[in-house]
C-alpha cells in the first residue's frame, strides 16, 4: 500500500492504505484534543477561529492559529517535495522513508513530552504536531491519486457525496450503467477513510486519557514500524536493490 507502482492502484490498497493513515491520523488528532484541547489537523475550524480572533483583537490567538495553520501547509510542502525528489530518482520506497521520518519525529516529541513535559511548551508541540499531519495527509494524498487524504474529512464527505451521486445516476442511467461499479468501489473507498478517521479518534482519546504521551509513543512506533515494513518489502520485491 506504501509502494506507487507503474500499474493502477487498486481500490484495494486504497482502502488499506486508508484504514492505516485515516485511523493513526485520527489517533493523533485526538490525543492532541486530549492533551492540548486543539486538533492540529483541523484546518477548517482554525481558520475559522481565526477570523473570530481576528474580531476580537485577540493578537495572540491571531498569531498562534496563523503559524498553525502555516505548519500545517509547510509539512504538506516537504511531503510534496521529498516525494517529488525520490520518484525523479526511482526511489521506490519514497513514501515510506516520508513515513518514517514522521514517526521518528513524532517519537522524539512523545518522548521529551513523557520526560520533561511543560504547559509553557504546549504550542510549540501543537505547531510541529500540525506540520506532522500536513506532512501525513499529503503522503496519503500523493500516494492515492487524491483518492484518501488521511486527514481531511471535509473533503472526504464531499467526495464520498460526489461518488454516491455518481452510482446513482450509473444505477439507474444504461448509457452510464457500465460505469456504476467504478464509482462503488470509490464510494467505498472514501466510506472506509472516514469510518477509519472517525474510529481512530475515538481509540486515540481513550488511549491518551488511559496512557498520555506514552500513547502518542506507541503510536510513532507503529508509523515507524509501517514504514520499516514497507521499505522491506520493496527491497525484496527489487532483489534488495534501493533504487
Amino acid at each position: 500500500m506504501l509502494l506507487r507502482r507503474k500499474k493502477h492502484r487498486t481500490h484495494g490498497e486504497d482502502r488499506l492504505l486508508a484504514l492505516t493513515l485515516a485511523t493513526t491520523a485520527g489517533v493523533l488528532n485526538a490525543m492532541a484534543f486530549g492533551a492540548f484541547g486543539f486538533f492540529p489537523s483541523h484546518m477548517t475550524g482554525n481558520t475559522s477561529q481565526l477570523s473570530a480572533e481576528a474580531g476580537s483583537y485577540d493578537l495572540h490567538g491571531l498569531l498562534f492559529l496563523a503559524v498553525l495553520i502555516l505548519a500545517f501547509v509547510t509539512g504538506a510542502t516537504l511531503a510534496r517535495l521529498a516525494v517529488a525528489f525520490g520518484l525523479r530518482r526511482n526511489v521506490r520506497t519514497v513514501f515510506c522513508l516520508v513515513l518514517l521520518c514522521e514517526g521518528v519525529l513524532l517519537l522524539a516529541i512523545s518522548l521529551v513530552e513523557i520526560r520533561w513535559y511543560s504547559i509553557r511548551n504546549n504550542g510549540e508541540v501543537l505547531v510541529t504536531l500540525a506540520l506532522l499531519m500536513g506532512l501525513h495527509n499529503a503522503t496519503s494524498t500523493q500516494l492515492s491519486g487524491g483518492r484518501v487524504r488521511s486527514t481531511h474529512v471535509t473533503g472526504t464527505l464531499t467526495d464520498a457525496g460526489m461518488a454516491l451521486g455518481s452510482w446513482l445516476r450509473a444505477s439507474v442511467s444504461r448509457r452510464e450503467a457500465a460505469d456504476a461499479p467504478a464509482h462503488r468501489a470509490l464510494l467505498g473507498t472514501h466510506l472506509v477513510t472516514i469510518v477509519s478517521f472517525l474510529s481512530g479518534c475515538v481509540a486515540g482519546y481513550f488511549l491518551f486519557v488511559r496512557f498520555g504521551f506514552s500513547a502518542m509513543a506507541g503510536l510513532a512506533g507503529l508509523l515507524i514500524l509501517t514504514a520499516l515494513g514497507g521499505i522491506a518489502r520493496a527491497l525484496h520485491l527489487t532483489g534488495w536493490r534501493f533504487w
